[in-house]
């Protein structure tokens, strides 16, 4: 099988899939559907969503059932992970899931596109082989976008924690509760984090909405995901249940992530030396060297140049 038997395949299969779905566009009960849709259309609405998102959504359904698990996915690490990346929005999972489909199929198709022509050079197996390659590239690339968007925010979250207790520290001490603390908390560091803010936020609402500390404070450390606010919100639940002093613990809890954080900062700086190694090797010791030997090159030729041609001519 040549490559132009791959690209007419190809196009039978594109052609096809569109004629089905436009028969199922043309032929599906669209009427009806709109007129029960319409007696659900308060409760199904996304919050605070926008027209394309909700057309986004709806286009994109029936693609994500492709990836979704069959058990579902509520109770599942990821989850977990989602509210970890602060993906809290209706939107979020069709999203995801419906991108883990359509670049299963497309990122194969794109690269039979571009291996149709070496096709006749590269066997069959290695063919295969490319084909499910990026097909597992595809699935697994928002997997990445997701693990890389969890990282930032919990770093962000980690370097924002020490000031946040210590306005933290200062509001106790006053004699202010931890409620009230939480609530001057979350409006003064607004203006650095934006996130931790938000987090301290949902805390508060939870609180108000009925739920007890322990159990608002431990959702805290479960969306985070940082083990430090995990550690912390084990001390604030021990320092509310034995009456002990919440100001000295937060100061020495607070003392101690600050020093962490400042090791964390000489890690990455001892880091750049290596880091900066490659691109060094790669790009200017090229250079460097074509600078340096480049006007001796052009000498020794200029040089040898007449000697060759007199030999030449004998």
């Amino acid at each position: 099988m040549n490559g132009r038997e791959m690209l007419f395949l190809a196009i039978v299969f594109v052609v096809a899939t569109g004629l089905a779905l436009l028969a199922l566009l043309l032929f599906s009960a669209g009427p009806l559907r709109q007129r029960l849709f319409g007696f659900i259309a308060a409760e199904t609405a996304l919050p605070g969503g926008d027209g394309w998102v909700e057309r986004a959504v709806k286009v994109a359904r029936p693609f994500s059932r492709l990836s979704l698990p069959e058990e579902g996915w509520e109770r599942s690490p990821l989850r977990t992970r989602f509210m970890n990346a602060g993906w809290r929005d209706a939107a979020s999972a069709p999203l995801y899931f419906a991108a883990k489909s359509i670049l299963a199929l497309v990122c194969p198709a794109l690269a039979g596109l571009v291996a149709a022509g070496p096709m006749e050079v590269l066997p069959r197996q290695a063919f295969m082989l490319l084909l499910f390659l990026a097909a597992t590239l595809g699935y697994y690339l928002p997997n990445a976008i997701l693990a890389r968007v969890v990282a930032r925010r919990q770093r962000a979250l980690f370097e924002n924690i020490p000031d946040a207790l210590d306005l933290l520290t200062v509001c106790v001490e006053a004699g202010l509760s931890l409620e009230r603390a939480l609530v001057k908390v979350a409006d003064e560091i607004h203006i650095k984090s934006v996130t931790l803010a938000q987090e301290l936020q949902l805390v508060l609402m939870e609180m108000r909405a009925g739920f007890c500390k322990e159990k608002a404070l431990r959702n805290l450390a479960l969306r985070s995901g940082v083990e430090d606010i995990d550690s912390l919100v084990a001390m604030l639940i021990q320092s509310e249940r034995f009456g002990t002093s919440m100001g000295d613990s937060l100061r020495v809890h607070s003392d101690n992530l600050r020093s962490k954080r400042a090791l964390a900062a000489e890690e990455a700086a001892a880091k750049i030396a290596l880091k900066l190694l490659f691109p060094l090797i790669i790009c200017v010791f090229p250079t460097l060297l074509l600078v340096l030997m480049g006007p001796a090159a052009i000498q020794i030729y200029r040089i040898l140049l007449p000697s060759m041609l007199a030999t030449h001519a004998r």
